[in-house]
């Protein structure tokens, strides 16, 4: 029984060997999918986490196997058609960008094998589900429009707005809405393609055979860590380096909220005197914002790149120079009552410098205002001089802050998209 079971195994061994003996080249892939809009890798969206874990942990099983050699790595990346060209092709590269950066910092990837590519509007995409989807209304229409614009599509055109609104006019725009709800989310997605070369061996041991059969997933590269699903979250704490520069120390943070929205507060408190000479610094107030980000480099992380906003804020102040006094606000009473209110439209930049670290140039005109006194020292009294209403209509608000950020998923990627 025994020799008929090696004898088994032997005609298995050498029933693929034939196939295996020049090598086979196998492809191996994962796909992850994308908001729309955005380039920001989320584990959390579809099954993202749970693709890659799988796609690394795969990597990591058969890493070290002296049968396999990786020939190369593609990062696709695509969007859907909506938008214009330039855009669907920058978010095409960030996408792309985007996934090769998560994959870098859990796997060593050989920079000579690693290849880019980008859809743009993946027209080709959206004509192969099309193809696949009976439920879509008007599909002849619709697949014969989709095949003009195939062939006639190039990198730098990815088809013309006239064949995306020749689409939105079929059917009163029915195909159009159902494109866009069902299937457009599907082509919001890139892709990790791996192509290697797997080399069988055959050891014999005395009676036993020994074939190690070709596996999905095979790649020649080592595995650093685990993929941890997490929810996106972005935060920043930050300082104000001019208050600073000031003796002002001051303390914000930032909330990101959703579809490209966040809120900021600030708070500075400098409590400085000297008697003897009648020296006087002091101020605290604070501040908050709602900021609305765009441009590219928003589009592809949140907290970063151009912003707009409004603002307010309320400000007491003591100031004295030996001999003359300055007090915003009226004394005795509270902070709420006695000091100077501020409100106005702000424009800002938050420049990447570090990994988890942005400086935000941001600048603000509107109003400041409401009552001040002047005073002067007499001995160890203070004798009040004159009350003044104050009004100003003008830059209200500077900032160059230092931004830590913090939260799943929010740091800083290396250079741009390849």
């Amino acid at each position: 029984m025994k020799n008929n079971t090696l004898i088994i195994l032997a005609l298995m061994a050498l029933s693929v060997l034939p196939a295996y003996s020049k090598g086979a080249e196998v492809e191996d892939s994962v796909t992850v999918h994308f908001r729309q809009g955005k380039s920001i890798l989320d584990t959390a969206l579809f099954d993202n986490g749970k693709n890659l874990s799988e796609f690394l942990l795969q990597t990591k099983r058969i890493s070290s196997n002296p049968d396999v050699t990786l020939k190369r790595i593609n990062i696709f990346g695509a969007a859907s058609p909506e938008g214009p060209v330039m855009l669907n092709r920058h978010l095409s590269e960030r996408r792309a960008q985007a996934i090769y950066d998560y994959l870098s910092e859990r796997m060593v990837l050989p920079d000579s094998l690693v290849t880019f590519s980008f859809a743009g509007r993946d027209w080709q995409g959206l004509k192969r589900i099309v193809e696949s989807d009976p439920n879509v209304p008007d599909r002849d229409e619709v697949m014969t429009l989709l095949n003009d614009i195939v062939s006639t599509a190039t990198p730098t055109t990815a088809g013309d707005a006239e064949a995306i609104a020749e689409l939105q006019r079929i059917g009163n725009g029915a195909p159009y809405r159902y494109l866009y709800s069902h299937l457009y989310p599907t082509l919001r997605e890139s892709a990790v393609i791996m192509q290697y070369n797997y080399n069988p061996y055959m050891a014999l041991h005395g009676p036993n055979i020994l074939v190690t059969p070709p596996e999905a997933g095979i790649v020649d590269i080592m595995v650093q860590g685990e993929v941890k699903s997490c929810k996106p979250f972005y935060m920043g704490l930050k300082t104000n380096l001019l208050y600073d520069a000031l003796a002002l120390p001051n303390v914000g943070a930032e909330f990101y909220l959703g579809k490209n929205i966040s809120i900021a507060g600030n708070w500075m408190y400098g409590w400085w005197d000297k008697n003897s000479s009648h020296r006087y610094w002091r101020a605290y107030g604070g501040d908050l914002a709602v900021r609305w980000w765009f441009g590219p480099r928003a589009a592809a992380k949140p907290l970063t790149g151009h912003h707009l906003g409004i603002y307010g804020g309320i400000l007491t102040y003591d100031f004295e120079f030996g001999g003359k006094g300055w007090m915003g606000g009226l004394p005795g009473e509270t902070l709420w009552n006695r000091c100077n209110r501020f409100a106005g439209i702000e424009y800002g930049y938050s420049l990447p410098v570090a990994k988890r670290l942005n400086i935000d140039f941001t600048i603000g005109v509107g109003y400041f205002g409401g009552k001040y006194i002047k005073y002067v020292p007499r001995g160890d009294e203070y004798e009040w001089q004159s009350t003044h209403n104050l009004t100003w209509i003008g830059p209200t608000k500077a900032e160059i802050s230092l931004v830590w950020l913090i939260g799943c998923d929010n740091y800083n990627r290396k250079g741009g998209a390849r």
